[in-house]
């Protein structure tokens, strides 16, 4: 949806729409916030991202494709490294790993933060520095956490009781110190979707602050002196655009610390905020910019201590969605163009739910544009779909294209390098997608797409 448009695009709407929905005046236009900040459209209007047209991408290397511009997503490391300079930022990374994305972070500064043995495994085989890994999960096995301690993972979250037996009776077993965070249930209604609000007390993740489970947690760590205990985490949900929600999660968690201190005389030195922090799917969303963000969280953090008498401890946050989300678009081709007795128009692409199972999961919104020309034909408001067998499977649940749409096209979903990829699927045995990252001109393949074979390999039977 783009920026002229206006209003937000919910629930299930017609072919005319309602009464505030108004047609773009330019059909070909690209809403900057949506795409890879090297992303244009060339003289004949075909969409071309870091001086490479998307017509040579997708007869290279096929669709449909996630395209990843790698000089925007280096810069966007880099201005969440620059605002944060005096403290911490964690790349998410199931947000979306692989070996070449887990080099680009580390070349730019960032830590990682992983939540499986399949994600410590992919950082450990790019080379990124365990010491500089954070390992998160709310069930992480006895094999798990072996691993992270015999490659001397820098920091990890502690998420339950269990955990911290486990975890304290294989440091004690091998004679290790590890660093720890417990993750702080802070009772935050995040305002976002509730599969991705994660602080609010009725939830898998993390002790509980208002049950007390949280500061005996701190208290055992301080008392059995196995694991270095070296702060507090809280992490309030994903795509987030109101600070409101980190202010009342530090006031909580900084109390928290107090009543520490107090207990034990001990002050802890770090304190991880966590990530969320939204992106621009389509026109209505209106993220902060990083320097923004650390300043306003930085301010929270540094009136709370004052309240508490605290001394400002080492701040982190974890970014995943607001690095890589923006930095990919999904290049799609379309098959069918039907439209169903003049109640909507269907756009029928050759990827759907397996590629991106959030409009399905989340009601999740997303824009597109035709990108493999441009189109002097008026606006159609469409329904882009994908070619599984749900009728759920929606990619963009509506958008103007050109009415002139038609097979063979290409089209292009910004937006998607967060949780597309990772969360993706072989639903209806449709092999996943690649991915290539795109600089200077020149296109590599860093995740391969999946075969048939591939498919086929697995099944032993």
């Amino acid at each position: 949806m783009r920026a002229h448009e206006a209003g937000a695009l919910h629930g299930d709407i017609g072919s005319r729409g309602p009464a505030w929905l108004r047609p773009p005046a330019d059909v070909n236009a690209l809403v900057p916030q949506l795409w890879p900040g090297n992303t244009a459209r060339g003289a004949d209007g075909a969409l071309t991202v870091a001086g490479l047209d998307v017509r040579d991408i997708a007869a290279e290397f096929g669709t449909p494709l996630y395209v990843l511009d790698e000089d925007d997503l280096r810069a966007r490391c880099r201005a969440f490294r620059d605002a944060f300079s005096a403290d911490d930022v964690y790349y998410a990374g199931k947000a979306f790993l692989c070996r070449a994305v887990v080099r680009m972070i580390a070349e730019e500064g960032l830590f990682l933060d992983v939540c499986s043995g399949g994600e410590l495994a992919v950082a450990l085989a790019a080379g990124m520095p365990p010491e500089r890994i954070g390992f998160h999960g709310n069930n992480k096995s006895v094999a798990e956490l072996s691993r992270a301690l015999e490659a001397g993972v820098g920091r990890i979250i502690v998420d339950s009781f269990t955990e911290l037996d486990r975890l304290t009776a294989l440091a004690r077993e091998r004679g290790v110190r590890p660093g720890v965070l417990i993750r702080v249930t802070v009772g935050v209604e995040a305002h976002t979707h509730e599969f991705i609000a994660t602080a609010h007390e009725d939830q898998k993740f993390g002790f509980s602050l208002a049950g007390g489970s949280a500061l005996a947690a701190a208290l055992r760590v301080l008392d059995e002196g196995v694991l270095e205990l070296r702060g507090l985490h809280s992490h309030i949900g994903s795509q987030i655009f109101d600070t409101s929600g980190f202010e009342v999660s530090a006031r909580r968690v900084l109390t928290l610390q107090a009543q520490i201190r107090d207990a034990r005389g001990v002050q802890l030195p770090e304190l991880d905020l966590g990530g969320g922090f939204g992106i621009a799917y389509t026109s209505q969303d209106d993220p902060a910019v990083p320097q923004d963000l650390a300043d306003r969280l930085r301010k929270i953090v540094e009136f709370e201590c004052a309240a508490e008498r605290l001394a400002v401890p080492r701040l982190s946050v974890e970014p995943g969605r607001a690095i890589v989300g923006p930095a990919v678009f999904t290049l799609y081709e379309v098959g069918t163009v039907k439209d169903v007795d003049g109640i909507r128009t269907y756009v029928s692409v050759d990827g759907g739910m397996s590629d991106n199972i959030r409009t399905a999961l989340y009601d999740a919104s997303y824009s597109a544009t035709l990108a493999s020309r441009a189109s002097a034909a008026g606006p159609l408001l469409a329904r882009v779909v994908g070619k599984h067998c749900e009728s759920g499977d929606i990619v963009v649940k509506d958008e103007f294209l050109p009415a002139d749409v038609q097979p063979g096209d290409l089209v292009a979903v910004p937006g998607t390098g967060a949780y597309c990829r990772s969360m993706a699927s072989n639903y209806n045995h449709v092999p996943r997608p690649g991915v290539v990252a795109v600089r200077n001109g020149r296109a590599r393949l860093i995740v391969r797409p999946e075969t048939e074979e591939d498919l086929l390999a697995l099944d032993v039977g």
